[in-house]
Parts: structure tokens; C-alpha cells; sequence
């Protein structure tokens, strides 16, 4: 048969939605020259130079689109190998490749941008501002976005992105008020960015003003927002989702399953078992993420038992749980003095799902322990920790030491805290109390007196009550 140039180029642009397809196209490329022809042909009256260009781009783009970013990396470097020269479509996909990569891969793609004279497409400048945010090299960032002269809706959109994935919500709000013209990108990354970095009021308040500048929202607006109402510890921000949920069904907005997670997990922070449970069993699609969220809400709300329940449920359908879920899971477990069925589900973890543990499920196995009495157990553990336990494991077993009355542990694991944390008022708090309940008054005076030289204030204790 005789593969055409053409005939090929409808191949890989219809038929490379799978590695092996894709595979055995690149390898007819190869095969008929069409990917280094310039070297094969020199007297061709076409220009075979962009043609294999050409073949390069797409096949770049396809293995970029089925998750193989080191291969579009790769073909790059072959394609220089074989001087098939990149032009300002090369670079776009390379650009969003290097962003899965490294540092040094990103600034090696920005050099070739550079050396082919293609520093100043604006829609090339827009792409490594997003890289560098991802990268969190924000000053790299701002340099590529100040080097555009008149930068466009989708570069603001990108240096708003930047600015409020690095922290920097104040600085993107200067430029988003600046912006003469906006669309849901931008209200969505602000929104975004201030829930992100715990600004939890401010967002909310900017999907208010969204709403009266008759901006529609999205789903990741609607997911962003729902968050910021989920984790504000203000007043009315349950009255604020509640509004928000009706928005969705008044408007018909399809329930998808990251706007229901994001429901589910603003009642459940709220305590409406009602409401979550209503929510989960309408969902008509569910993701890992629900399940998480729906089990977390249960666990969290004194409803161990079902939460492990939906924990069986969720396996029966064939899902696969991952780091979140057995947060909820080992959670359940601890609330409920189950250690033995805990510490089973830890291994399981580890042995039948592959899953590395982190800092969040070491400290739900000490808590598991050490809310059953087990201090002994839960220091023991502590010690075998492949990593350096951080402040939230040694905070729960400070807590259980307290409640346990085991001063003498208590003592060694509050003075290793404060070494760790030397400005958390909570650890002196909670190890002068310790001192305190058994009298050891000077201790606790002293510990007091710490706090007072240092300027460490006491977190003065709040009430607060939603009506739901």
C-alpha cells in the first residue's frame, strides 16, 4: 500500500488516540522519510522542510494530548536532530510539556524560543507566564508578561493565574482591577486565587460582585466558591452556598460531579447530614472525589459507621480509593475506637493500592491510637516513621497525653512540638494546662511566661451558631 503524505497526516490527526496507534503511525512517518525528507529528497520541488515541520507539530500535539509529555519533549529534540526547523506552532504544545517536566527543561524550550527569533508571538509569551506560575517561578512569570507590549485578554488572564497561585492574591487584584475588559477566566481565578490562599470572605464577595456585573459562572467558579463557603468561619457563609445551590437548580445547571463534591462538602462542613445524603443519592455521576467528600462528611459528623459503609460501597463499584479517601476512612475509624480495623485498613493502603502514606495519614493512625489509650503504641509508631513527623502528628499525641493524663510523655512530645513550632500558641497552651492539671504550677507559670516574652498571644475561643 502507499502511504501519501496525506493519507498519514489524516491518520495521525483521526487515529492517535491511543499509544500503539499512535506508535505505529510515527513509525510510517519514519519509515517513508516524511519526518527528515529534506535530507532524503534535496531536489524536491516542494518544501519538504515544512512538511516535516508540520508532521513534527502534530505528532508533538498528539502525544502531548495522550498524556505523554516526555515523548513530545523527545520528538522535539529529534526534530532538531534532523533540522526540521520549529516555528511559533512547535512551541505552544511544548511549552504546556515542559510544564509536566522540569525547570531546566523549560528554560532550555524558552532558549530555542529565543534563538529563533519567535520571543515576541504574544500567544508563545502567554504560554510560559502559565508555565512559570506552574512552576513557581513568579518572578519569570512577571518577566514574561511585562514583556508584552499590549497584553492581551488571555495573557491577563494568565498573569491573574500566576500571581494567585503563588500567593500573591493582593498583586492580581491591582491587575484584575486594571483590566479593562474581563470574562469568567478572570472572575474565576480570582475567586480561586483568594479561596486558595485562605481568603475565604473576599472570595465570596467577589462572586457577588461577578453576579451583579452579570457575569455567568462556570463550573470551576461555582466549585471555587462553594469551597471558599465551605472553609469560611465567618457568618453567612452557609446562607451564601445555600444561595449559590439554588442558583444552580433555578438555572438548570447540570450537577456535575465536582460541583455535588463541592456541595456535598460545604453542607457536610456545616453538619446537614440531610442535605448531603439527598445530594449523593440524586448525583447522576460520581467520582472518587464524591465518594471522599461524602465519607469525610459522615466521619466527621459522628456518623462513623455509615461513613465506613459508604467506604464498602464505593469498592463494590469498582472505584479505586486514594490518598483523601483513606484519610476519611482511617478518620472513621480513629472517631470510632475501631484501632484494630484502622490499622488493617493502613496496610491495605499500602500493599493492595499502592499508596504512599503522608503526614495526613500518619497522624490519623496516631490519633487511632492514641484515642484509644494507646500512647505507648502511638510514640512507638511515631519513631518508625520513614519521614520526620511534622507538627500535626506530634500535636495528636500531645492531645491524647492530655486526655490520657500521661504528663511524663506528654512532657517529651510537647517540648520536641515547641522546638518544631516555637510560635504556636495551641502547643503552650494545651502542655500548660497538662502541667497545671497534675500541679506542677511552676511549670506551667513558666511556659506561660514564655509565651508573654515572646508576644505569643492565646487564640481567643469564638462560638458560633448557623441555623441550618
Amino acid at each position: 500500500m502507499l502511504y501519501t503524505p496525506h493519507y498519514l497526516l489524516q491518520l495521525l490527526q483521526h487515529c492517535c488516540k491511543h499509544t500503539h496507534h499512535l506508535n505505529r503511525i510515527q513509525t510510517l512517518l519514519i519509515t517513508t522519510g516524511l519526518l527528515f525528507d529534506h535530507h532524503q529528497r534535496p531536489n524536491s520541488n516542494s518544501n519538504p522542510n515544512i512538511r516535516s515541520t508540520f508532521f513534527y507539530n502534530t505528532l508533538i500535539r498528539a502525544h502531548l494530548h495522550i498524556g505523554n509529555p516526555l515523548q513530545a519533549i523527545l520528538l522535539f529534540t529529534q526534530m532538531l536532530t534532523y533540522q526540521a526547523p520549529p516555528n511559533n506552532h512547535t512551541f505552544p504544545s511544548l511549552i504546556k510539556a515542559a510544564s509536566l517536566s522540569s525547570t531546566s527543561t523549560a528554560r532550555s524550550i524558552h532558549a530555542q524560543v529565543v534563538r529563533r527569533g519567535l520571543s515576541t508571538d504574544q500567544f508563545i509569551k502567554s504560554c510560559f507566564v502559565k508555565l512559570y506560575a506552574q512552576l513557581e517561578e513568579l518572578p519569570n512569570a512577571c518577566l514574561a508578561f511585562d514583556e508584552i507590549p499590549q497584553p492581551d485578554l488571555v495573557s491577563c488572564n494568565s498573569m491573574l493565574d500566576a500571581l494567585c497561585k503563588n500567593g500573591n492574591a493582593d498583586s492580581a487584584l491591582v491587575l484584575f482591577t486594571q483590566m479593562t475588559k474581563r470574562d469568567v477566566v478572570s472572575w474565576t481565578s480570582m475567586i480561586n486565587g483568594f479561596a486558595t490562599n485562605q481568603r475565604f470572605r473576599e472570595a465570596i464577595q467577589l462572586f457577588e460582585n461577578m453576579m451583579t456585573n452579570n457575569e455567568k459562572p462556570n463550573e470551576a467558579t461555582l466549585v471555587s466558591v462553594l469551597s471558599a463557603c465551605a472553609n469560611s468561619d465567618e457568618g453567612g457563609a452557609l446562607h451564601q452556598g445555600k444561595q449559590i445551590h439554588a442558583y444552580i437548580i433555578r438555572n438548570e445547571i447540570h450537577l456535575t460531579a465536582f460541583i455535588g463534591t463541592a456541595l456535598i462538602d460545604m453542607y457536610g462542613k456545616s453538619g446537614c447530614l440531610r442535605c448531603i445524603r439527598k445530594l449523593f443519592n440524586g448525583m447522576p455521576e460520581r467520582e472518587v472525589c464524591t465518594w471522599n467528600a461524602m465519607i469525610s462528611a459522615l466521619a466527621s459528623n459522628g456518623r462513623e459507621t455509615e461513613a465506613l459503609e459508604t467506604f464498602d460501597k464505593m469498592r463494590a463499584e469498582g472505584l479505586r480509593p486514594n490518598e483523601l479517601t483513606y484519610v476519611g476512612v482511617l478518620t472513621a475509624c480513629a472517631r470510632a475506637g475501631l484501632v484494630e480495623l484502622g490499622l488493617r485498613w493502613f496496610e491495605s493502603m499500602k500493599q493492595d493500592f499502592a499508596i504512599v502514606p503522608r503526614m495526613e495519614h500518619y497522624g490519623c493512625v496516631v490519633d487511632l491510637l492514641g484515642r484509644a489509650g494507646l500512647l505507648r503504641e502511638a510514640s512507638e509508631f511515631i519513631m518508625r516513621m520513614p519521614v520526620k513527623a511534622e507538627g500535626s502528628v506530634l500535636g495528636a499525641l500531645l492531645g491524647a497525653c492530655k486526655v490520657h493524663g500521661d504528663v511524663e510523655l506528654g512532657d517529651e512530645v510537647g517540648r520536641r512540638l515547641l522546638m518544631l513550632q516555637p510560635r504556636h500558641s495551641g502547643r503552650y497552651v494545651v502542655l500548660s494546662n497538662m502541667y497545671a492539671g497534675v500541679g506542677r504550677w511552676e511549670d506551667a507559670a513558666e511556659l506561660r511566661e514564655v509565651m508573654l516574652k515572646a508576644g505569643i498571644k492565646k487564640i481567643a475561643g469564638i462560638s458560633k451558631v448557623q441555623m441550618i
